[in-house]
C-alpha cells in the first residue's frame, strides 16, 4: 500500500500524510522519528510561535533552566554533552543542533496556529483551520499528531487578590516576562515556591536590593551539585559519545526510580532526607520547620532541583529571604499578609503556575460533531476513544517529559506502518463490550500528584479506566516495556477504509 495520503484517484488526496502540531521538544522528536522510520510520509510541523523551542521559547525570565537532568530530558538519539541541569540558551542550542543535523527545519512552518480540526469519515481526512499572518488557510492531512504540550502558552495562572489595581509597583508573571523589566536595586517579592520561584530568586538576587519568596506553604527541594563527579570521571575515559550518554541516562533514570519508589514506600524517611539537605545548606539556626517542612508527601508535587543550592546561598547571604504567610490584599506599597505584616515591594512576581490545556486548545470535530475531550477515554495515554487518526503527547510528571514523548513517537510510527501494511486509511480506539461501564478514573490521580495546575485542569482532561489499554500509567519503566509490545490488533483499535477512495 502507498503511504497514507499519496493516492492519485479523484477526488485528490490530502495535502499531507501527517501534521505535527508544535515544534517544541515533543514535536522535534516526532519529526525525527518520521524522517528516520517513515521517510515516505509527507509531513509538516506547524508551530504557532515564530521559532522552535516550545517552553524554552515562551519562558524568558532570569535564570531560566531545566528542572530535569538533560541526559533524560534530552533525546535518546542525540547525546547531551553538557552539565545535568542546563540553561534555556543551552537547551535551545541543543534543539537547533538536533534539527539541523537531521534536516528537520525544512518540514517546519512557523507562525502557523491550528485553531480547528475537522475529521471526515468519508475521506478519512483531517481538515485543519490554520491561522497565519495573512489570515487563515485550510490544510488537510490523514493523521494528526498533537505535540503542543500541556499548558496554555499565551498566559499563566494569575490569581486575583483584592487591591491589585491599587498597587503602585509592577506585577509580572514569569510566563510573560517583560523585556524592559529592570529589577536592579529594587525590592522584589516572588509569590510562590515551586521550581520557577527556586530558579528565579537566585538570579534576581544578584542585582536586586532584596528578594523575598512569599509562600503559602513550603515545597520540597533537592539541592545537588551543578557538576557531577561521576560525569567528570566518565568523561575522562574518553568513551564514544553514545556510550557515555547511555551510561549517564541509565544513572539518572536509576536515581529517579529510587526517589519515586521511596516517595511511596518510605515517604517519611525520604522527607526527612530532603529536609536534612536543606538544613545543611541553611544551618541549624534557620527556621526549617516553618519555611521548609511541607505538609504533603514527597513527589505529590514536582521536586524542585536546586543546583549548588543556589536558592539557599542567596538566602544565607541575606540577599533573599522567605516568608510563609497568606495574602490578604495588595496595597499601594506592597502586600498585607494574614499575620498583619506589611511586605513592601517595588516589583511583585506571581510565580503561581500554569494553566493546563488539552490538544493545544484546538476545537475538535468528528463528522461535524464537537468532541468533548473530557468524555473520551485515553488509549494508552496516546489516542482518544472515538477520535480517528489522532495521537497526543503528554509526558511524565515525575520523570523527564521527553522519555514518554520518545516512546509515543516510536508507537505512533509503528501504528502508521501497521496501517500501511494492513492496509487501512483510518484507526479509531473504541471500547469493547466488556469494557463499557468500567470505572472512570481521572487523567492523573490527585491522591498521588496534587500540583495546583493539575487539580485546576483535571476536568478538561480525558478519563482513564482500570485496565489497559485504557490507562495513562505515568510510569516510564512500565511504558518502556508495554508500549513497544502493545498489540495493535487487540480489538480496541478499529481500522477502516475511506468511503471515497482517494488513495488507499
Amino acid at each position: 500500500m502507498p503511504p497514507l495520503g499519496t493516492m492519485s484517484a479523484t477526488p485528490p488526496g490530502p495535502d499531507l500524510d501527517v501534521v505535527i502540531i508544535g515544534a517544541g521538544i515533543s514535536g522535534i522528536d516526532a519529526a525525527y522519528h518520521l524522517v528516520t522510520t517513515r521517510p515516505e510520509h509527507r509531513f509538516a510541523v506547524l508551530e504557532a510561535k515564530p521559532d522552535i523551542g516550545g517552553t524554552w521559547h515562551t519562558h524568558r525570565f532570569p535564570g531560566i533552566r531545566s528542572d530535569s537532568d538533560l541526559f533524560t530530558f534530552g533525546f535518546g538519539w542525540k547525546p547531551w554533552t553538557g552539565v545535568p541541569i542546563a540553561t534555556a540558551q543551552e537547551i535551545l542550542a541543543y534543539l537547533n543542533e538536533a534539527i539541523d543535523e537531521n534536516d528537520l527545519r525544512r518540514h517546519m512552518r512557523f507562525d502557523h496556529s491550528v485553531e480547528r480540526a475537522d475529521w471526515n469519515s468519508e475521506t478519512s481526512f483531517w481538515s485543519l483551520t490554520v491561522r497565519r499572518a495573512g489570515g487563515t488557510e485550510t490544510l488537510t492531512c490523514r493523521f494528526l499528531w498533537v505535540c503542543a504540550g500541556y499548558y496554555r502558552h499565551a498566559a499563566g495562572y494569575q490569581p486575583r487578590w483584592p487591591g491589585m489595581r491599587d498597587y503602585g509597583g509592577r506585577i509580572v508573571h514569569p510566563q510573560q516576562w517583560p523585556d524592559d523589566l529592570d529589577h536592579a536595586g529594587k525590592r522584589v517579592v516572588v509569590i510562590g515556591s515551586g521550581a520557577t520561584a527556586a530558579t528565579l530568586i537566585p538570579a534576581l538576587a544578584e542585582t536586586a536590593a532584596h528578594v523575598t519568596m512569599l509562600q503559602r506553604s513550603p515545597t520540597y527541594y533537592y539541592p545537588r551539585p551543578a557538576r557531577d563527579a561521576f560525569i567528570d570521571t566518565l568523561r575522562a575515559l574518553d568513551l564514544p559519545a553514545t556510550w557515555e550518554h547511555e551510561i549517564l541516562r541509565r544513572k539518572f533514570l536509576h536515581e529517579q526510580r529510587i526517589v519515586t519508589r521511596r516517595s511511596f514506600e518510605e515517604p517519611d524517611a525520604l522527607a526527612a532526607d530532603l529536609i536534612a539537605m536543606v538544613r545543611s545548606c541553611l544551618g541549624e539556626d534557620f527556621d526549617i520547620a516553618t519555611h521548609f517542612t511541607p505538609r504533603y508527601r514527597p513527589w505529590r508535587q514536582r521536586l524542585a532541583v536546586v543546583p549548588d543550592g543556589d536558592l539557599f546561598v542567596a538566602i544565607r547571604s541575606g540577599r533573599a529571604s522567605v516568608v510563609t504567610d497568606g495574602i490578604v490584599r495588595f496595597t499601594p506599597g506592597g502586600l498585607e499578609l494574614a499575620t498583619g505584616e506589611a511586605l513592601e515591594a517595588d516589583i511583585i512576581v506571581t510565580a503561581t503556575g500554569l494553566v493546563l490545556n488539552v490538544l493545544g486548545d484546538i476545537s475538535l470535530r468528528v463528522d461535524g460533531a464537537p468532541v468533548d475531550v473530557s468524555q473520551c477515554w485515553t488509549h494508552r495515554g496516546v489516542m482518544l476513544s472515538g477520535v480517528p487518526n489522532l495521537a497526543m503527547v503528554f509526558g511524565y510528571l515525575r520523570s523527564s517529559w521527553t522519555l514518554r514523548a520518545d516512546l509515543v513517537s516510536a508507537y505512533v510510527c509503528r501504528l502508521l506502518a501497521h496501517m500501511a501494511a494492513r492496509p487501512a486509511t483510518s484507526v479509531v480506539p473504541l471500547l469493547r463490550a466488556g469494557e463499557i461501564g468500567m470505572p472512570a478514573r481521572p487523567w492523573i490521580d490527585p491522591e498521588n500528584f496534587n500540583a495546583g495546575y493539575i487539580l485546576r485542569g483535571l476536568d478538561i482532561m480525558p478519563k482513564q479506566g482500570d485496565r489497559q489499554p485504557w490507562v495513562m500509567t505515568q510510569d516510564y519503566f512500565d511504558d518502556r516495556e508495554t508500549l513497544p509490545a502493545a498489540d495493535l490488533e487487540d480489538g480496541t483499535l478499529v481500522y477502516g477504509q475511506s468511503a471515497i477512495r482517494n488513495g488507499s
